[in-house]
């Protein structure tokens, strides 16, 4: 049965470590086995770390970890906490005696969320990283945790989300992770209505649907403008065998799920990404028409996950509140949800 995360794909494991005092955190994704990545970049301000090795034609075919980080440039040392760890374990790329892990990256931009970021010379995000690495495991925390930890939105509180889902027609499972740090909003004008209604599955954000009309309004582009202020980073992974052409063609695919969960998307303020692995257990049948099946899934269930990371998230102590959104006449839990930010 599934558990209704990405670590529903055997050989993944998901850890976070966060500091609410710095409202910043690192979430890793480890493999079990090194597996076959790629990526897609839209957003027009990323912040990356070793994604050029991901594009098809370069040398290194595997990976060991992912590791998405808040605090913009300075969340870039999460990536040598992950790999510290890794190395003690014995993974990596064998360089002679030396193990060399492999470990792609990206982060998001947290630094004026109100937390208190006058760390010193060294940011913390190395030991963050190297804590999340050895916390990861098959079950794990959403919303206001890890990467998410002082996320937001265009609206609200961002955070940690994540699905999965089988892929029918095939023998697939695909899983998505989400950190939500988007300049858009996940949710409809001022209403507690998720873009992503459509493709719910049960109650997992809500349960509430659509609504009748979508407000001419909630189609307004936000008055919050800074540049490189917002991001989101996701992870989309299945254990279909793919090439490293297409896991790129993978997280191409998954990009319909951003563009289906937040408005706006993808602009010049954000650095929105989307990493695609593969554990290659499962051959492909048709290498075509499996994989176009895999995008599709993709798209739903990463759309899927931004509504779960928003819905999951909570205020932090020291933090801006969140504009009130209208919730007359919803149940109490969603009033207590979103009725305060």
């Amino acid at each position: 049965m599934l558990r209704n995360r990405i670590t529903d794909i055997p050989g993944l494991r998901v850890g976070h470590a966060g500091d609410p005092t710095v409202a910043s955190g690192v979430t890793a994704i480890l493999f079990d086995a090194p597996v076959i990545a790629s990526v897609d970049v839209r957003g027009g301000g990323p912040g990356t770390r070793e994604t050029d090795l991901l594009d098809p034609e370069r040398t290194v075919e595997r990976i060991d970890a992912l590791v998405l980080s808040g605090g913009s440039v300075f969340g870039l040392d999460a990536g040598a906490g992950v790999t510290a760890w890794l190395a003690e374990a014995g993974r990596g790329f064998p360089v002679g005696p030396l193990q060399v892990p492999i470990v792609p990256g990206a982060v998001l931009f947290d630094l004026l969320n109100g937390g208190d970021k006058d760390w010193g010379r060294y940011p913390p995000y190395r030991e963050l990283g190297f804590l999340a690495a050895a916390a990861a495991s098959d079950d794990f925390a959403l919303g206001s945790v890890g990467a998410g930890t002082g996320a937001r939105t265009g609206n609200l509180k961002g955070g940690i989300g994540s699905a999965s889902a089988t892929v029918p027609g095939t023998g697939f499972t695909v899983g998505a992770l989400a950190a939500v740090n988007a300049f858009g909003r996940a949710t409809i004008g001022g209403g507690p209505h998720f873009w992503a209604a459509p493709f719910e599955v049960g109650d997992e954000f809500g349960g509430l649907g659509s609504p009748a009309r979508v407000p001419a309004d909630s189609l307004a582009f936000p008055a919050r403008i800074l540049p490189g202020s917002a991001t989101t980073l996701a992870v989309v992974a299945t254990d279909a065998a793919l090439t490293k052409a297409q896991c790129r063609r993978l997280a191409v695919a998954a990009q319909d799920g951003l563009a289906r969960a937040l408005v706006p998307v993808h602009t010049p303020l954000d650095g929105d990404l989307v990493f695609a692995v593969s554990t290659g257990t499962v051959p492909l049948a048709d290498p075509v028409a499996d994989l176009a099946r895999l995008g599709d899934a993709a798209a739903r269930v990463l759309a899927r996950s931004v509504a779960i990371g928003v819905f999951s998230a909570h205020s932090l102590p020291g933090l801006a509140p969140a504009p009130p959104l209208s919730v007359m006449g919803l149940p109490p839990a969603w009033r207590d949800r979103f009725g305060g930010g």
